[in-house]
């Protein structure tokens, strides 16, 4: 029997913004598909439109595009079983309701608001769980008739079985049991003809050939209702696989109203595309090696459903910077340059600085691209610093032991004549072979006279070339000013 091709959807409501984990929902959708060489689906389930945001579904292009993740069926590029638009696909849901409804599996109800709330209340007040009371649900077909000839609002619900248990299967959960006398009868069709998403997505899902499902643990409760309507009609059953949420902290889910990272905010303080899409795929899948630096094509050859925890994913920003900072690392210098040029420019107005060369310091001491404007502002102007900088006790340095050094570099600085790294190192070297002393006797007073700070891209040295000869002298005469101060 030839074996069936995977096919896998991402079907976000277009609300405006790209949540960490749904766009780990959507990684784990494509890589799914890919490592199978399956389809990869887009569908954009817009029928809640009280929660539509104009503009949203380009925020959902841009964001997968950026991420890598390029479907291969959707609303813009189409496909053989579009539309892709859940709107759009709205005439066949009723009929199929009704075809639920003529094999006893769904029913027509007629309660009214009214009603529903004096039940809702009616449970509450009782400690009962607050769902249909099964009202219409043995009305008999004159009945029916009746009050549909009467023009009276109706709604299709579901007619779950009231003994025994249904049984599905999850890929990362396992096997799960509920009772049948726990789930509700719930609404197929809303009064408006509209169908809920619960009856869409189930009818989308099978009319499209999805044989994979990946989505939030959150909809493990609504799968057996799920499957008794794939069982009602006759249609094979997908493919299930539960995912767990990705958390703040143990307490508090990872959401907007926290204030919490979408992709683009990620992105926009500065944590490359490549590195955010890395992490989140990190976010809840644990690889089998111990690698977890991962190039797109290399998660689609490791990604393995067995690797999906059943825990929630703790979102861990240290680790969001330190896989940020391999893969800078890994950019070539003119990459880096290009990435880290308007940073640079936050804080670094002049014109006359070496940028490849300041860029080859800032490199390996980058971990995000919004920390370079704070390594870079002494350039332009030396900040005002305490001269308490100038005390370390590992460099075996204090404010008279640096003034001595300072005193002693500034002859030693005028002479040189080719300005460059090398000649700076052989002059500062070979004065310090003359005092006698360890390195960092002369080399922390000169990094914090012409830096005015602590930690800095390069040392002494580099940060002297690159600020050039006439700077450093006057920095390094200031320096000495403030210590004989």
């Amino acid at each position: 029997m030839e074996s069936k091709t995977v096919r896998t959807r991402f079907a976000p409501s277009p609300t405006g913004y790209m949540h960490i984990g749904n766009l780990r929902t959507a990684l784990f959708t494509y890589l799914l598909a890919k490592k199978q060489g399956g389809v990869f689906i887009l569908r954009i389930e817009d029928t809640d439109q009280g929660r539509y945001v104009e503009g949203a579904v380009d925020v959902i292009y841009k964001t997968l595009r950026r991420a890598g993740l390029q479907w291969d069926e959707g609303p813009d590029i189409g496909g053989p079983v579009g539309p892709y638009v859940q709107s759009e696909r709205m005439g066949m849901f009723k009929e199929y309701a009704l075809q639920l409804v003529e094999s006893g599996h769904a029913y027509y109800c007629f309660c009214d608001k009214d009603r529903l709330e004096e039940m809702r209340k009616i449970q509450q007040a009782s400690g009962m769980p607050t769902r249909y009371d099964g009202h219409c649900r043995n009305l008999s077909k004159e009945e029916v008739a009746e009050k549909l000839a009467a023009g009276i609002p109706y709604v299709i619900r579901q007619k779950c079985p009231t003994e025994g248990t249904t049984t599905f299967h999850d890929e990362v959960f396992g096997d799960i049991t509920v009772n049948n006398a726990d789930l509700d009868d719930q609404i197929l069709i809303k009064a408006d003809g509209m169908p809920t998403y619960n009856f869409a997505n189930v009818v989308d899902d099978h009319t499209m050939g999805i044989t994979h499902v990946i989505r939030g643990n959150e909809y493990l409760s609504s799968t057996p209702k799920y499957n008794l309507l794939y069982e009602a009609f006759g249609w094979e059953i997908p493919t299930y696989i539960h995912v767990s949420p990705v958390m703040k902290n143990a307490t508090e889910k990872l959401a907007k109203r926290n204030g919490d990272a979408s992709f683009e905010d990620l992105s926009a303080k500065g944590f490359l595309d490549e590195a955010i899409v890395n992490y989140i795929a990190l976010l809840g899948w644990a690889p089998k090696g111990e690698n977890e630096v991962f190039t797109m094509e290399e998660l689609m050859q490791e990604f393995d459903v067995s690797g999906i925890s059943k825990s929630p994913a703790i979102f861990d920003p240290a680790k969001l910077r330190a896989i940020n900072g391999a893969y800078i690392r890994k950019l070539s210098p003119e990459k880096f340059l290009e990435f880290a040029l308007p940073y640079i420019r936050e804080s670094c107005k002049r014109e006359d600085i070496d940028l490849p060369l300041l860029a080859t310091l800032l490199q390996p001491r980058t971990e995000v691209f919004n920390e370079i404007p704070e390594q870079v502002d002494f350039i332009d102007a030396l900040p005002d610093y305490d001269i308490a900088l100038y005390t370390h006790k590992k460099m075996k340095t204090n404010s008279e032991v640096a003034l001595d050094s300072l005193k002693a570099l500034l002859p030693v600085l005028e002479g040189v004549e080719e300005w460059s790294a090398e000649k700076i190192h052989e002059a500062v070297f070979a004065l310090i072979e003359k005092m006698e002393v360890k390195n960092g006797v002369v080399l922390w007073p000169l990094r914090v006279a012409v830096s005015g700070k602590q930690f800095t891209p390069g040392g002494g040295i580099e940060l002297s070339e690159i600020i050039g000869k006439e700077e450093t002298l006057a920095r390094i005469r200031k320096g000495i000013e403030k210590l004989e101060a």
